[in-house]
């Protein structure tokens, strides 16, 4: 079974939906053996592409907020955020697109290494503050799962077709998760929910064959 994952990498909902899913992964029966496909999404496609206004300055001007607000809100997610066991550190974060990240989120998953890529991209944003628009940082973070940068504009039309296929299942916000493309759910859900999704998607998966013989 497969389960794709509609994701923002500057998206701090995201990175605690994928630690959510990999703690309900390690609880399903057979968890080991659901393949995870992570898709690209972008929250804000006219976000500058490189690091631009502190994340809590844009979010306060784009929701008409107070910085006081703002800082709430984000002291909020850190809260949720330590609960999974990441430490945030918002106050570090920039107004950036992601674009480029995505890219090379792609480039890993030729090589089998789109996971560990991810958890390194999404580490890199939001608990050291480092800049994930940034050539040199991509390139050091990509050879730490022992991959170079991808050439040119490689993997371009590989992200605005997820982005595409994201307008066509109607996902306006993320994470959002496709489960063996039947079952849908939207948001950061809790791991037990995830699990009992699952469940029901690999149950279902199961039951197919003996439902067509039938």
């Amino acid at each position: 079974m497969r389960v794709d994952v509609w994701l923002d990498l500057v998206c701090p909902w995201c990175y605690i939906g994928k630690r959510r899913l990999e703690r309900a992964l390690e609880t399903v029966p057979g968890g080991d053996e659901i393949e995870v496909v992570l898709r690209s999404f972008e929250l804000d496609p006219g976000a500058p592409a490189t690091a631009g206004e502190p994340t809590l300055d844009h979010l306060a001007a784009k929701y008409g907020m107070s910085r006081e607000q703002a800082e709430a809100a984000q002291a909020r997610v850190t809260e949720i955020a330590r609960g999974e066991g990441l430490e945030y550190r918002l106050d570090t974060t920039r107004h950036v697109s992601s674009f480029a990240a995505h890219r090379l989120l792609h480039h890993a998953r030729e090589h089998g290494k789109q996971l560990e890529l991810a958890e390194l991209l999404m580490r890199a944003h939001f608990c050291e503050g480092r800049d994930i628009s940034d050539a040199a940082v991509l390139e050091r973070l990509a050879a730490e799962v022992g991959l170079d940068l991808p050439d040119g504009d490689a993997h371009a039309d590989a992200v605005r077709a997820d982005e595409r296929q994201a307008a066509a299942y109607g996902i306006h916000g993320v994470p959002f998760f496709v489960l063996a493309d039947r079952y849908a759910v939207e948001g950061a859900q809790p791991a037990e929910l995830l699990v009992q999704a699952l469940t029901a998607a690999s149950s279902e998966v199961d039951d197919a064959p003996a439902a067509a013989d039938g």
